[in-house]
């Protein structure tokens, strides 16, 4: 599993011209997953994301988290993390999850968020999204399993 957590002021996600999902203050996270990831894998992951202590406190220390900041999340989910680029300069996809397994994964980590009280907004699986951010930092977080 893959997440690549973006501290945003706003992000939205649009399918065929239309607002699908939208947040203001938060995380827009990509999430990347494989074959061997599992719901235990997506809890760790979970935890970790709504426990990432990024946003500044009063005294410009990153200290404070979601949930301290009453932030939302918008999750989006990219089978392109798991690009593979060893070979030539074509990229090869084949160490991304089979789309049914990813989509169940997808919907249990938006599930998981929702239930432990976070807004949640959302991509659509397999759709051709157009993803707008302002990155409030910049700052990103790369989670893998080398990372964890």
């Amino acid at each position: 599993m893959r997440f690549v957590v973006q501290r945003v002021s706003e992000a939205s996600v649009t399918i065929d011209g239309q607002v699908k999902g939208q947040i203001q203050r938060g995380f827009l996270v990509l999430i990347g997953i494989c074959d061997s990831d599992t719901e235990k894998t997506a809890d760790l992951y979970v935890r970790k994301l709504l426990g990432l202590r990024i946003f500044e406190d009063a005294q410009g220390k990153t200290n404070l988290s979601l949930r301290d900041v009453s932030g939302e999340l918008l999750l989006v989910s990219q089978f392109t993390l798991y690009a593979n680029c060893r070979k030539g300069n074509r990229p090869s996809f084949t160490d991304a999850g089979k789309p049914e397994h990813a989509n169940a994964l997808y919907e249990y980590i938006v599930s998981e968020c929702r239930k432990a009280g976070y807004t949640v907004q959302t991509g659509e699986f397999g759709a051709d999204m157009k993803v707008s951010l302002v990155n409030d930092g910049p700052f990103t977080i790369l989670l893998d399993e080398h990372l964890l």
